[in-house]
């Protein structure tokens, strides 16, 4: 068992030299308010006067002090060459490597540290200072100093001076695989001591705390401390020891421990003498050895499973930074076919270590394409920015001097290019948000891949480079081909495209003579001048050609041919004679158009309408000003309109269908079959090969930590499987 405690301090040596903190060993930990006494404690223990004394804060950094029993055949410690040999008691620093043997000088090394690190104005600081004492009349310990507990700042201390020693100490005392050496002076109240609190805080069954009561002499006359003692103020599991100080007059007089030891002992005999037995400076060392001893042999089985678990992580790490470079021309190789391949592999969506936090790769290209320029062109409308007045405007525009009797196609045409070329600029964005994923997919290419490129930074920018000159090459040919698109829509309208046709057959509808105030004023009145027979001979400049035309030729004759001669005279348009025509079915012939067409001429010669005086200046302005349209204007308009909603539909499903397949063929296949070629040709085939591989100096250094932490590990599993062996487990 006593071999326990130096096996820990060996396990201590490896991850010192190492810088780590990260296995927790066991330890104790002297926790107490200032100047409750706790380096008086210690300074009992190792049986010197070695550590900073005065009033107010004296400890201000942490002080983890191993005790080492040496006995003069030690041959494992001692050594000739460092004065070691006969010596009795000794110290040495872990930041240096000479051997005090005069304990005011490693009192005066503290201060320098102290002084190094927190500064002069009272500061306190975390950074550790490690002291091994070797000695053939100390018992094998580990203690932990930590500074006293205070709530005031003093001098230049900063404001939060509590919350720092308060995270301090609960950094330490958290750890499950140390005891806690709670302290308090004896002439205080035990039910406000902060060092009880904080223990019961962190260790709340209390089967790692133990309390130190000090300055047992310094109680006020007639009283005692049997029963805090005895537990009965405050229970505490491991027990309550106590001790007597030497006092700071006897400091002054630089009164020898060995005395001071002597007088405690008197003084519990005469004033406990049914405790002193159980109290003391001697029995409390040999209670923290035995504790401490205890407490190792039930953390081994843990500290052995994390110190296997840290040393596999560590083999990872070490094996990620990878060996030293032999053959540069064959890693440079098989760098770049790796990253080509991770590379693809993000695009096709196959990479090993998939994404689980974003988009990203070929997922984020089919994003882009279905929701973002998707829903882009559905919000675009197909009369947006498009007014009844433009719409009159630009079919007043195609007629010239003369007035438009029909919806004329020129108008149509100019519209529906105008509302087309809405959609070049979301297509021309897509490729910049495809090219945009493109470069990203550079930093989602695998974490293989990645650690390479942080192995060898100037082979990580080279590549980077040759991926994005080889990108940028791309996008204006993708560019040119999409607006090649659009302007392909633009450079033939198809009004007889299927889906075209079927739309326009609807517009018919729009075009019907009776909605017309003329053709219902030319119906009524050529009603209530014409027989039953409805076929009474009209009166008009043709009339005596058609009346003889009516006596020698059937009635369907008469008609059709008074239809030809007067063709265009009707102020409503027809369908056999405009370009509507073309791209509508062939309205059926009805009894009443013959009518309507023999009579609308001689009707409209007698509509009789008001006339007022007009100036017509103010009506020949650049841009109409906003007025009701006619019923003829609101009909031509609603036909353009429902013209260019048809065939705007149409284009945007084309263009929404092509511009993608143009992205991937001119882009992102052309980038994932051409770029392990370009690395190859810039990288591989370039006389710079040699500088690409050099490694960065972080990486270096991270490699030689690793390597030193595993094989720390290692020998520390190697030690704990030697306690295994010889049965002390």
């Amino acid at each position: 068992m006593e071999a326990l405690i130096p096996v820990i301090n060996k396990l201590q040596d490896v991850f010192n030299t190492v810088g780590s903190d990260s296995i927790q060993l066991p330890q104790i930990v002297v926790l107490g308010s200032q100047s409750s006494g706790k380096s008086s404690v210690i300074e009992s223990v190792v049986g010197r006067s070695f550590l900073p004394r005065g009033t107010g804060i004296v400890t201000r950094r942490p002080l983890v002090l191993q005790l080492i029993y040496s006995p003069l055949d030690d041959r494992e410690n001692r050594s000739a060459e460092n004065g070691t040999a006969n010596a009795e008691e000794w110290g040495r620093f872990l930041h240096s490597k000479k051997c005090f043997t005069d304990f005011d000088e490693i009192r005066n090394e503290i201060e320098n540290e102290t002084e190094r690190a927190a500064g002069n104005n009272k500061g306190i600081c975390p950074e550790p200072i490690n002291l091994k004492i070797f000695s053939t009349h100390v018992v094998n310990l580990t203690l932990v100093d930590l500074p006293g507990i205070t709530k005031v700042p003093v001098g230049d201390q900063p404001e939060d001076i509590e919350a720092q020693i308060k995270d301090l100490v609960l950094k330490y005392i958290e750890n499950p695989n140390s005891i806690i050496l709670a302290v308090t002076a004896a002439n205080t109240d035990m039910a406000t001591s902060e060092a009880l609190k904080l223990a019961k805080d962190v260790d709340p069954d209390g089967r790692r705390t133990l309390a130190v009561v000090t300055k047992l002499d310094l109680m006020d006359a007639g009283t005692d401390a049997i029963d805090i003692l005895c537990g009965r103020v405050i229970p505490v599991k491991l027990g309550i020891i106590g001790v007597m100080n030497r006092s700071q007059k006897d400091i002054m007089d630089q009164k020898h421990i060995d005395d001071q030891m002597k007088d405690e002992a008197a003084f519990l005999q005469r004033k406990y003498p049914t405790l002193a037995t159980r109290n003391g400076t001697p029995y409390l060392a040999k209670t923290l050895n035995r504790l401490l001893m205890h407490h190792i042999r039930d953390c081994l089985p843990d500290l052995k499973t994390r110190v296997n678990i840290m040393a596999t992580q560590f083999q990872s790490l070490l094996n990620s930074y990878g060996e030293d470079v032999s053959d540069k021309s064959q890693t440079l190789l098989q760098i770049i076919t790796k990253f080509a391949s991770a590379y693809c592999s993000t695009i096709e969506g196959t990479a090993r270590n998939i994404e689980t936090t974003e988009l990203c790769g070929g997922a984020r290209i089919c994003y882009i394409f279905h929701e973002t320029f998707g829903r882009t062109l559905d919000s675009i409308h197909p009369l947006a920015g498009l007014s009844k007045m433009d719409i009159l405007t630009a079919i007043r525009n195609a007629t010239g001097p003369r007035p438009a009797l029909f919806v004329p196609e020129v108008s149509f045409e100019l519209l529906v290019k105008r509302q087309i070329r809405r959609l070049e600029e979301p297509s021309l964005r897509c490729v910049e948000l495809i090219h945009e994923e493109m470069q990203r997919i550079v930093q989602h290419c695998g974490n293989e891949v990645q650690q390479e490129m942080l192995r060898f930074p100037k082979l990580h920018e080279k590549i980077v480079d040759v991926v994005t000159q080889l990108l940028r090459r791309r996008l204006p040919h993708t560019n040119v081909m999409v607006e090649n698109i659009v302007a392909i829509e633009l450079a033939y309208i198809n009004t007889k495209h299927p889906d075209f046709h079927k739309d326009a057959a609807l517009v018919p509808s729009l075009l019907k003579t009776d909605s017309d105030p003329y053709s219902q004023m030319n119906l009524g009145q050529r009603r209530a001048n014409t027989p039953r027979n409805h076929m009474s001979p009209q009166v008009s400049a043709h009339s005596a050609s058609s009346q003889q035309q009516q006596n020698n030729q059937p009635q369907q004759q008469y008609s059709e041919a008074h239809e030809q001669n007067h063709v265009g005279e009707n102020s409503t348009p027809s369908m056999a004679s405009t370009w509507l025509s073309n791209i509508l079915p062939p309205a059926p012939t009805r009894p009443d158009s013959i009518e309507n067409s023999a009579s609308n001429t001689p009707v409209h010669n007698n509509i009789v309408s008001p006339v007022k005086p007009v100036n017509l200046l103010p009506d020949v302005p650049a841009n109409h000003n906003p007025r009701r349209l006619t019923d003829k204007e609101q009909k031509d308009c609603d036909v353009i309109e429902r013209l260019i909603k048809s065939y705007f539909y149409i284009v945007r499903k084309s263009i929404q269908d092509s511009v993608p397949k143009a992205i991937m063929h001119f882009l992102v296949n052309y980038v994932k079959d051409n770029l392990q070629s370009e690395l190859v040709t810039h990288l591989y085939k370039s006389d710079r090969a040699e500088t690409l591989l050099n490694e960065s100096d972080h990486i270096a250094v991270r490699r030689k930590e690793a390597a030193d932490m595993l094989k720390a590990l290692t020998r520390a599993n190697h030690i704990i499987s030697e306690i295994r062996e010889t049965h002390m487990w």
